[in-house]
């Protein structure tokens, strides 16, 4: 049976349908339940007046007491404004409409005291308020709730009067009629372990706080209530998985011990040990691993990824990488030949670009069992690849395939779902990794492997470009080759950027004795790749692109990434691009370009880049710049959308309700107990609405 919450809100006093049309098209706002969810986000504090001669330039917004002394209007046509002049004991000021003239006029009789409010400018020697909020003053306004809800609205709304004051009358009328029917969430026995108020509190305090202290407990609480069921969904997942799912038990190690005596190129660092470790007792484990392996570009990645590969091969299955583009695919594939050969084992690579006949060879070889890895892009996804007996699936990067794609994967066999390792060179904050992947094992490899000298970050202005190039040629003449990496390709006035056709002529002009690749994602694929290849065979020294080289080639030999324009780039982007040098042994450098002027976040996100080569402390100072929706880009958006916690801000609470979730599900996994009965129905609730975004098996 629908409850109230489930209730339009075009019922509600105050609504009615013309209102509730506007707020369903502008905040998708449909019921109650919606409704009593539009938190405010933040609250004035009515608690103090102003004199007039106590006005400054510096407070955000003021209440006054004033008397009206009189009304006039100013201007003709569109430029027609409403004037009152209104003053107290210490001296004048004036309040000003542009708009919604003649209902001012009558409400604001000369003589009158009003309570103003709003943000005041000067104006020559005067004070003024720009379409203040007012009421007259009574003895109402001493008894009012002093701290006072502010709430999201757009122009639209405010035409119909539903500013964050008539969001709040309206309020007012919901929370009256939704109290009775809220019900407690979770169990008394967490309320009290974490100190938190009750739900009904809570959601009164949130709309109409009475103090601060109360404030600070209401959202406090729902904010850790979000987060909890947020995690507890994705607890849950992992627990049905691993008792639904039974996973092969791979625990053979004789391959990995030939490979560890005879034949490993260099010694793993502790990070890399840590995660196989980490893998190998998932993999024996009888349930089907899940795992995500996160590790900067370099930190070593496809060789876990090939050890485990030889423990699936060592127990009799197989195993195939999948990666989003075929330069990246064919990377992997001549990467990991080289360890395949050393063993005697069988790889192919497939991609959109290999030969039907040479296809059909693989198909038949995967059948049999003959084949044991299978490297390739999304062909690996199409109905007639089948596999004998796919052990192990390894999807580099992730976030760049849908779920739907991920999962007819795992359909390629038959008894067992096959064991899932996802790595990524994205380093993705703690908080946002336990939103993302909470159904996920998370291993980090947080070290780069011996011999690699981290990568020298500079800063430097236009300016400083003559000394740019003179740095450009003594790398190249060492035997290095050169990224320049441009934010655009077409030119673009409003944005005054240098844009990459006038960047390569610039380029040309000034090293004509050097031959150049360009890149760029206007081009097809096969002049891409041409081009790509042309400089990773080193017979082109410098490649100027845009961001299409950010995940992809591993050229060793080069040593310089300049990026032009620096500060438009994202802290996370900038970061995958530094990856692109320091892959051989020789000192890197990476070269920031802007211009002088730069904004606040710009200049934070240079001086983070040249301070730490940590991905993770990149990725941290990126999530408080940007928010979690811009980090994880458009097609993640829904998973971050939440109505109160805020990832970048909320770590301490997310943490606190994750250990909560946890404890809860060690101690009843089904939350088959009284006491988790709120809690069971809070899921099943939620399920009906939840999308199961976070689903990778």
């Amino acid at each position: 049976m629908p409850g109230i919450f489930d209730t339009k809100i075009e019922f509600l006093r105050g609504v009615g349908p013309q209102r509730a049309a506007l707020l369903n098209k502008e905040l998708a706002i449909f019921t109650y339940g919606e409704l009593i969810q539009h938190y405010p986000f933040r609250y004035e504090d009515r608690t103090r007046f102003f004199k007039i001669k106590e006005l400054n330039p510096d407070v955000e917004n003021v209440q006054v007491i004033a008397k009206i002394k009189k009304i006039e209007l100013i201007g003709m046509g569109n430029k027609r404004r409403l004037v009152a002049q209104v003053f107290d004991e210490t001296g004048e000021m004036e309040m000003t409409w542009f708009k919604g003239i003649q209902w001012v006029q009558k409400k604001l009789p000369a003589g009158a005291v009003y309570v103003f409010f709003g943000k005041p400018a000067r104006f020559g020697n005067k004070w003024s308020i720009a379409h203040p909020e007012m009421e007259p003053l009574s003895s109402a306004n001493e008894q009012r709730n002093n701290f006072q809800p502010v709430y999201s609205t757009t122009e639209k709304l405010r035409a119909r009067f539903l500013d964050s004051k008539g969001i709040s009358k309206i309020m007012e009328s919901l929370v009256q009629a939704c109290l009775p029917h809220i019900h407690e969430t979770m169990p008394a026995k967490l309320l009290q372990q974490y100190q938190l108020i009750d739900k009904k509190e809570a959601i009164r305090q949130i709309h109409f706080p009475t103090q601060p202290e109360l404030l600070h407990r209401a959202r406090k609480r729902l904010k850790f209530e979000e987060f909890f069921f947020l995690q507890l969904r994705l607890l849950l997942m992992k627990v049905t998985r691993t008792e639904k799912f039974k996973g092969q038990s791979l625990g053979n190690t004789e391959l990995l011990t030939e490979f560890y005596k005879n034949h490993i190129p260099f010694e793993l660092t502790n990070a890399q040990k840590r995660v196989i470790r980490e893998s190998f007792a998932d993999m024996k484990s009888g349930t089907q691993m899940n795992r995500l392996i996160q590790g900067d570009v370099g930190s070593g990645k496809t060789m876990v990824a090939f050890i485990c590969m030889l423990i699936a091969i060592g127990s009799g299955a197989q195993a195939c990488l999948m990666a989003p583009t075929e330069i990246l695919a064919n990377q992997h594939y001549e990467g990991l030949k080289e360890f395949a050969d050393m063993m005697d084992l069988e790889i192919e690579i497939l991609t959109g670009s290999v030969k039907k006949s040479k296809r059909k060879i693989i198909h038949e070889k995967l059948l049999s069992g003959e084949l044991k890895i299978l490297i390739g892009t999304h062909a690996l996804l199409e109905d007639i690849v089948q596999f004998q007996n796919l052990g192990l699936a390894i999807v580099d990067e992730q976030h760049r395939f849908g779920v739907a794609q991920r999962a007819k994967l795992w359909a390629k066999n038959r008894e067992y779902i096959p064991h899932v390792l996802v790595m990524t060179a994205t380093p993705i904050p703690r908080t946002l990794a336990m939103t993302l992947y909470g159904d996920l094992d998370v291993s980090v490899i947080d070290e780069l492997p011996a011999g690699r000298k981290p990568i020298q970050t500079v800063h430097r202005y236009d300016k400083d470009r003559l000394k740019v190039f003179g740095f450009i040629n003594e790398e190249i003449k060492k035997g290095r080759q050169v990224y320049i990496v441009y934010p655009l390709i077409e030119e673009s006035e409003s944005l005054n950027l240098k844009n990459l056709m006038d960047g390569y002529e610039s380029i040309a002009r000034a090293f004509p004795q050097y031959p150049l690749s360009i890149v760029h994602g206007s081009m097809k694929s096969e002049d891409k790749d041409y081009e790509m290849q042309r400089f990773v065979k080193g017979e082109t020294k410098i490649m100027v692109a845009t961001t299409v080289i950010e995940v992809g080639v591993n050229v060793p030999n080069a040593s310089v990434m300049i990026i032009e324009n620096a500060e438009r780039f994202g802290l996370s982007q900038l970061h995958q691009l530094r990856g692109r040098v320091g892959r051989g042994a020789e000192q890197s450098y990476c070269i920031l370009m802007s211009k002088y002027e730069l904004s606040k976040e710009g200049r934070i996100r240079l001086e983070t880049m040249v301070r730490t080569n940590d991905g993770f402390e990149i990725a941290d100072v990126d999530l408080k710049l940007r928010g979690p929706g811009d980090l994880m880009g458009t097609q993640q958006s829904g998973i971050t959308d939440l109505l109160i916690a805020d990832l970048s801000k909320d770590a301490p609470i997310l943490t606190l309700a994750r250990d909560a979730a946890q404890q809860l599900l060690a101690e009843d996994p089904h939350l088959s107990s009284t006491e988790n009965a709120p809690v069971l129905r809070q899921v099943k609730q939620q399920k009906k609405t939840a999308v199961n975004w976070s689903r990778i098996s």
